[in-house]
Formats: structure tokens, sequence, C-alpha cells
């Protein structure tokens, strides 16, 4: 094979690993979008609560978050950090062009997901609305989120930058399953098969399950990057 047709070659295998990134980029975009938008509505419905000190019912779904407001919020807005940064740390672009700002926001994303997952652990664990089916599921990819984490931290601190981005894709893609859930909740409950718990409870174990394959899969089938 000539250079020339080795360099087209490249260039085809290129173009086709772009486009089949596009619908994947689109597709967390809209996650990320969903991820907001809830993010907004529970802050829009717990502030009167919390500013007027009035309780909601005891079996209403906001009584968890206005009862243990920290709790629900170091959870979340950390989390929401996370999620907002992390495609701006997979970039290679940002990472190549702009690399002291990259490792400057991947110790503040770092930082942020672990807060997040720890908060995840104190919120979720004890106050979960889905019983203890969203709890086991909160405990088995909570962890697997907090793992991704640590490895691809050790990743970085030996200079194996190939692995240590493969763990934050797998971490990411864990993470983003928040915004995969809600669709879920809604499938299931606008269907009538299960009732708003239930499907709290179905939708993180099939939202978090899909993601943990979905970013095995694509670490497994994508070219690794070292750059």
């Amino acid at each position: 094979m000539t250079q020339v047709t080795t360099r087209h070659h490249n260039r085809a295998k290129s173009g086709d690993h772009a486009s089949n990134r596009r619908p994947v980029l689109i597709f967390v975009g809209v996650l990320i979008a969903i991820v907001l938008a809830f993010y907004a509505i529970r802050i829009a419905t717990d502030a009167p609560f919390l500013i007027s000190g009035v309780d909601p019912e005891p079996e209403d779904f906001e009584s968890r978050y206005v009862a243990h407001p920290w709790l629900a919020y170091l959870h979340m807005t950390p989390g929401v950090l996370y999620l907002l940064g992390a495609p701006l740390q997979l970039s290679q672009r940002i990472r190549i062009k702009h690399y002291t700002l990259h490792r400057r926001l991947g110790r503040v994303l770092l930082t942020a997901a672990l807060v997040s997952v720890l908060f995840a652990f104190l919120f979720g664990l004890r106050f979960p609305w889905g019983g203890s089916v969203e709890a086991v599921a909160t405990a088995v990819f909570g962890c697997w989120f907090l793992t991704c984490l640590l490895l691809a931290f050790r990743a970085i601190r030996r200079d194996d930058v190939v692995n240590h981005r493969r763990w934050m894709i797998r971490a990411f893609a864990a993470g983003i399953a928040v915004g995969t859930i809600r669709i879920w909740i809604g499938i299931l409950l606008g269907s009538g098969l299960l009732n708003f718990p239930d499907s709290f409870a179905a939708a993180f174990w099939i939202g978090f399950g899909l993601h943990v394959l979905a970013g095995e899969w694509w670490v497994r089938t994508t070219p690794a990057k070292s750059g």
C-alpha cells in the first residue's frame, strides 16, 4: 500500500469515527439538558418550602429533599458541575491546546464527582424513593463510579494517559445515566406498568446498567488516544 493510499485510508477511518461520534455527542447533549432541567425543577419546587419553613406531606416526593436539603444538594450540585465539565475534559482538542486548563479543571471535576458520589451514598441509601431496590442500585453503581474515578486518578499519576482516558469515559458514561433514568421513569410511569416508587427503582437499574455496558463498548471499540 502506497503512502498516498495509506493517508486516504486513515482519513476515511477518521471520518467514519467522527460520523459515529456525532449521534453520541448529540445524545449526551440531550441527557445533560435533561439533567439541568430536572435540577432547575428541583430547586423551583423545593425553594418555596425551604424559604417558608413549611414541610410537604410525608408521602410527597419532595419531602426527602426538603427534610434533608444539605445531603440532597451536596449530591446534586457537584454532580451537575461534573456532568457539565466532563465533556470538556474528554475533548482531545481542549486537552492538546489547553493542557494547563485541562489539568486544573480535572482536579475540580474529580473533587466534585467524589463529593457527589459520597453524598449519593449518604442520601440515596438512607432515603431511597424506590425502596431497597433503588438503594441497592445506588450502592452498586455508586461503587462502580467511584472505582472508575480512583483508577483514572491512579492511571494519570503513573502517566498512563490511555487508561486514564478509558476510566474517565467509563465514569462519565455511568454519571450521565442520571438523564437516561429520568427518561425511563417517564416510560415506566406513563405506560402504567409500575407506580412512581417502583418506576424509580427499575429505572435506576435499567439506566445505569445500559450506560455501564455502553461505556465499556465505547472504550473497547474506539481507538485509544494518548494525546
